[in-house]
């Protein structure tokens, strides 16, 4: 039997489910082995890479209780009474102001403080009153307004303790993570390295960038979209060169590409008679997961690895060469074998529900992702279809900002009815 033969014959075409589903369950394999190696890198450095040790609070968090508004600051039982109308009269005894450096007071019955957002409460007191609450008089402070004990008062260590886990190994680092990291001294942070994506595009009609392309011939868009999503993913793309329609010219670059953590091959993963990719493949002994998905676009698309889970494995996926294909299989299938790789959990899809505008008619059978745009206001979120002529339309796709999902069990959606999106 052929090794042509031998794929075709375990060919293994999945629902969108099945198939992230599949996906997913490999990543999860990948996280629970040998993790990556590490580094140090500087705070800002760290953006976008995966921790790969904790971060602890080295005090208290907040290390005294905070005042969170302008006011005074007052013991809740002596204005329990207060109202506009009949406000309570509290003598002022210090004005405290943040990062303040001088000793605080004790405040005690019939005593105030004023004090500013930030600032450090002063012993005896237990609530903040607004100072739109209030009316200064020289040395005293009329309260027209009741407050509950802890009012506009953050307690200390309520929103950690000293020692406390504030972010856990396999976050991804983004601009809260930073804060954290600053708000604890943390100069440098220790990361995972970031993993390498070889990405490799197959075709004769391909050209790269600098070279003018024939009457019939495109140029090598699918390795820098790729490159671009793998940056976004916080890994290391290595684009290799244009592969050929022959069995040589696959062979030599597909090896170098299972060098790399993860090989991602554009185009050759169809039914064509020059589709030579799962043939190449098989020759070097990959075990194929999924040879298709029912999707719109990117229904071609192949997943396998080299060597057992036991072994460091190497993974691919073959993705279809229409463009839009490929950019939609990667956020599909490929990321969460990224994330794995980075020392990451798999990251979920974000799916949100939306308005639809305008009425959809299609056929049944296929999970379809496709390109769209949310307009509208945050009160009212409406999400339309842009106009496009297929998986090669790269242009109505960067008019997008989402895509649209429609079910594989709906050939009609009314305008007004929730649909499902994924956001970018």
């Amino acid at each position: 039997m052929t090794l042509v033969a031998t794929i075709a014959h375990t060919e293994r075409v999945l629902s969108f489910e099945d198939a992230r589903h599949v996906v997913t369950e490999h990543a999860q394999q990948l996280s629970a082995l040998r993790p990556p190696p590490t580094e140090s890198l500087p705070l800002l450095a760290a953006l976008g890479r995966v921790l790969a040790q904790p971060v602890l609070a080295d005090r208290d968090l907040p290390p005294f209780p905070r005042a969170t508004r302008d006011g005074f600051a007052v013991h809740a039982s002596d204005v329990a009474t207060a109202v506009e109308s009949r406000p309570v009269s509290l003598r002022v005894v210090a004005e405290i102001a943040a990062g303040t450096t001088a000793t605080l007071p004790q405040i005690k019955e019939g005593e105030s403080a004023e004090i500013m957002t930030g600032a450090p409460v002063p012993a005896g007191a237990d609530a903040v009153v607004m100072v739109e609450h209030t009316k200064r008089r020289d040395e005293t402070v009329l309260v027209e307004r009741a407050v509950r004990s802890g009012e506009n008062v953050v307690p200390r260590g309520a929103e950690a303790t000293r020692g406390a886990r504030l972010l856990a190994p396999g976050a991804r680092i983004d601009h809260a993570a930073i804060a954290v990291a600053a708000s604890v001294g943390c100069a440098d942070l220790q990361v995972f390295r970031k993993p390498r994506i070889a990405i490799l595009s197959t075709g004769d009609e391909l050209v790269e960038l600098n070279a003018p392309p024939g009457e019939h011939q495109i140029r090598n868009s699918n390795s820098f979209s790729l490159a671009a999503q793998v940056l976004e993913a916080g890994a290391e793309p290595i684009q290799l060169p244009i592969a050929r329609d022959n069995l040589v010219s696959l062979r030599e670059l597909i090896r170098q590409g299972l060098q790399a953590d993860l090989l991602l091959l554009s185009g050759g993963v169809s039914m064509g008679k020059y589709d030579l990719v799962e043939q190449v493949l098989g020759e070097f002994g990959a075990e194929i997961f999924i040879t298709g998905a029912l999707i719109q676009p990117g229904r071609p698309v192949v997943f396998g690895r080299l060597g057992s889970i036991r072994t460091p494995p190497r993974y691919f996926f073959g993705l279809p060469g229409n463009p839009v294909s490929t950019m939609v299989t990667f956020k599909l299938f490929v990321r969460p074998v990224v994330d794995a790789l980075a020392g990451a959990p798999p990251s979920p899809l974000p799916f949100v529900q939306v308005k639809l505008k305008s009425e959809i008619k299609t056929k049944t059978g296929l999970t379809r992702f496709l390109p769209a745009r949310i307009s509208g206001s945050h009160t009212k979120t409406e999400v339309e279809l842009v106009r496009w002529q297929g998986s090669g339309d790269i242009v109505a796709t960067a008019a997008a900002n989402c895509y649209l999902v429609i079910p594989p069990d709906r050939d009609r959606i009314a305008a007004g009815e929730m649909v499902s999106v994924l956001l970018p």
